[in-house]
């Protein structure tokens, strides 16, 4: 038996939407459940000729600090595929292009509390060209090896949710 959505409401705020639906359990309690509806997204592990990986710096207002990230976006309108969002995303945030791509599959960064969904990639074969930020965006590019890449997440240093879901599955599929 599935949980019952007996009403539901939803509340633009800035770029989220609050979904709050009162729903009818399998045992027949009601219950109060909500959750942001937010857009699909993409994140890139960007990997040089000379296996160096392509990272980023980015202020990120919620922290209050700049964090170590991965190239990654939300998925709009005029973007056909999540494939296309990533071609977009690491040329305007990285300054490079990527010639060939790996899918890495999707992933749910949060599904107790959001609907987001993040497909991930690699790109190789990349070439350089400007990079092309948004007024809010503050980020620096850095190009570092695996291992020190490595190093970042074990230290703790590198918490980026996609970064470190595409590394994963990256490995899981390449080694």
């Amino acid at each position: 038996m599935s949980w019952k959505i007996k009403s539901s409401t939803n509340e633009k705020v800035d770029r989220f939407e609050l979904t709050m639906d009162q729903i009818v359990l399998p045992n027949g309690e009601e219950k109060t459940f909500s959750y942001i509806d937010f857009a699909k997204g993409v994140c890139i592990l960007p990997i040089t000729d000379n296996n160096e990986i392509v990272c980023i710096k980015q202020y990120r207002h919620a922290m209050k600090s700049w964090q170590w990230e991965l190239p990654a976006g939300m998925i709009d309108d005029h973007d056909p595929t999540p494939l296309e969002t990533a071609k977009r995303e690491l040329e305007e945030e990285t300054g490079y292009k990527g010639e060939h791509w790996l899918d890495l599959g999707s992933f749910y960064p949060s599904p107790g509390s959001t609907s987001e969904e993040i497909h991930l990639f690699a790109a190789a074969g990349l070439t350089t060209t400007e990079q092309n930020l948004e007024s809010s965006e503050q980020i620096e590019v850095h190009k570092i090896s695996m291992k020190d890449l490595n190093n970042l997440i074990k230290s703790g240093e590198f918490k980026h949710g996609a970064g470190l879901a595409a590394v994963l599955r990256y490995k899981l599929i390449v080694d």
